[in-house]
This record gives structure tokens, sequence and C-alpha cells, in this order.
């Protein structure tokens, strides 16, 4: 399997939960220049009239300033893990299975299909299981 894999940096930040919340965030990082590959915005049950936003990549002295200005910090309790390649029926099913196989628990598993490419984001509780995901993986 030609899989493209590397470990990305994801921020996070709490947002309003009501219409513009997502889009001020998301805007004061436009305007520093930033060019995320991937967002995804969550309901925080546990808080009522917030959200939740994670992005990736955040560059630069810029970026990072607005980031901070706006609530981001770099999530230090998600460590994760960016697969990228060709596209085939249960290639999602696949992977996370030889992940399971080697025991390893994910905290977060995201993916989607451009054309005949996938680009899938695992969320994982560690360093080290970042680091065995990543093995277990380029051995695919």
């Amino acid at each position: 399997m030609d899989l493209i894999i590397e470990r990305v940096e994801v921020w996070a930040a709490s947002i309003e939960d009501k219409p513009g919340g997502l889009a001020n965030t998301l805007s004061s990082l436009r305007e520093a220049g930033a060019d995320l590959d991937f967002i995804l915005a969550r309901r925080a049950p546990e808080e009522p009239g917030r959200s939740v936003v994670y992005v990736t990549p955040l560059r630069g002295d810029a970026e990072l300033e607005a980031a901070a200005t706006v609530g981001f910090n770099l999530t230090g309790s998600v460590r994760s893990v960016r697969v990228e390649g060709e596209n085939r029926p249960g290639i999602a099913a696949e992977l996370a299975s030889l992940l399971a196989a080697a025991g390893i628990n994910l905290r977060g598993f995201s993916a989607a299909v451009l054309g005949s490419r996938f680009i899938l984001y695992i969320g994982l509780d560690s360093a080290e299981d970042a680091a065995k995901a990543m093995t277990i993986l380029e051995q695919a």
C-alpha cells in the first residue's frame, strides 16, 4: 500500500455555539494567512453554549499569534497522525483493523475521499501510540 503518513499538530479552541461563532474564529486565521488542511468543529455537550474547533496545520508566527488571540492552544491530550493514499472500497476498515490488531485504541478517526484519494486523521492518546500507529501503517 502506498501511503503518505505524518504526525500533525492539532490546535483546539472553544467557540460560542451560535451563528457566526465558527466563521469569526476561522476568519481570524484566514486574515493571518492560514491555509488549513483540516477543520473539525463540534458542540461541547458538557458546556452548553460552547463548541470546540480543531484545526491543522498552523505555520509561522503570524498564524500562531492570530490563533492564540482567538483562543487556540496546541492539544496536549491528542496525538494525531495524517494518512493519505489511493482510495478503494474498505480501506478505512482495513487500516482501522491493522491498528486494532496491534492493540492501539483510537481516540478519533476522521476520513474523507476527494476524487481517487482518501485522507484520514487518526487521534491517539499518547505519543507512544502515535509512533506505534505510524510504524504499523508504514508497514502496510
